[in-house]
């Protein structure tokens, strides 16, 4: 069940953390008739991440999050208190385990979501949450923001998205600022470093191989962390065994390993075929423990991205 969540939360959440469906135009959430860092006078207007305009009458206290990177955001504001639903797959912070789950096994429970009876629904962009289900919830009466994040600006930006939403701008702000500080200080750490071809590895299943999205923000996360990243499908996010062999990576990294214990640098360094590529000649291959932040378009990401510098370039973090 993991794995499967993890291929539908991989795809084109990452574009500069993952590009599953033809990456849309970049949209940036506003709020009507309110400057950032500032209480929102009720009733309030706010623009999703899929351009719709949602209003809000009032202070919301009962938040259902859809997705555990909304979760995360919502808890990072410090309104983990408001949640009323979430999802078996959230982890983080540890008081969501007592909270009811309207989504299990990736499918939203209609009659759970109202039975919580939410103010705000946070839900998840390109179709993680079907857009029939946000659909019905806003016909039903519901506020529903739906969050996809394409890129770390993107996401910083639906971080502030939620704030506005819940009066706290300010600590939105700050969440921002702390994070955009770390980003750049690993960027600034690998700016003249190599960029090693870099493989991640998001699962294998079936015998299909997952990997980053072209365009994806999982993608762009490599790339800021000085890695040059070998990308699969943008729609599927798979790769065919030979376009990797051809790609040749120098790293190749395995984030399905946090979840799959059969998955070690010597079991993949002896599948067959990848005999050939240069990681696994060189003995490359690194396990990625981290993947469950690198993965998710939370305010965890920089913890994602951090571990993935360390693994691309371990001489320059201690």
């Amino acid at each position: 069940m993991a794995l499967r969540l993890r291929l539908l939360i991989i795809p084109s959440i990452l574009a500069l953390w993952l590009a599953a469906c033809a990456p849309a135009a970049s949209t940036s959430p506003s709020a009507a008739g309110t400057a950032a860092g500032s209480a929102p006078a009720y009733p309030v207007s706010l623009t999703d991440d899929a351009s719709r305009s949602v209003n809000l009458p009032g202070l919301p206290d009962r938040i259902v999050s859809l997705a555990p990177s909304n979760s995360e955001i919502v808890c990072a504001l410090g309104a983990c208190d408001h949640l009323v639903g979430v999802t078996d797959f959230d982890d983080y912070p540890p008081q969501v385990s007592d909270v009811a789950k309207v989504v299990v096994g990736a499918q939203v429970d209609v009659e759970k979501v109202v039975d919580a009876n939410p103010q705000l629904i946070l839900a998840a962009g390109n179709e993680l949450t079907p857009t029939s289900v946000v659909t019905q919830l806003a016909d039903l009466g519901y506020p529903v923001l739906v969050l996809y994040p394409e890129s770390l600006d993107e996401l910083y930006a639906d971080i502030e998205l939620v704030g506005r939403a819940i009066d706290a701008s300010a600590e939105a702000a700050d969440v921002v600022d702390g994070m955009r500080t770390r980003a750049q200080a690993v960027a600034n750490a690998v700016a003249t470093a190599e960029k090693p071809r870099t493989f991640y590895e998001v699962g294998v299943f079936q015998g299909t191989i997952y990997t980053a999205g072209a365009d994806s923000f999982l993608a762009s996360l490599i790339s800021i962390a000085g890695g040059d990243p070998i990308t699969g499908d943008a729609r599927s996010t798979a790769i065919q065994l030979e376009d990797l062999v051809a790609a040749d990576p120098q790293l190749i990294l395995l984030g399905d390993a946090a979840y799959d214990p059969s998955v070690t640098s010597e079991s993949v360094a002896s599948r067959p075929g990848w005999e050939a590529i240069a990681a696994v000649r060189d003995g490359h291959i690194v396990v990625v423990a981290d993947d469950p932040v690198i993965t998710r378009p939370g305010p965890r990401i920089i913890d994602g991205l951090e571990a993935l510098a360390r693994a691309i370039h371990p001489e320059l973090f201690s």
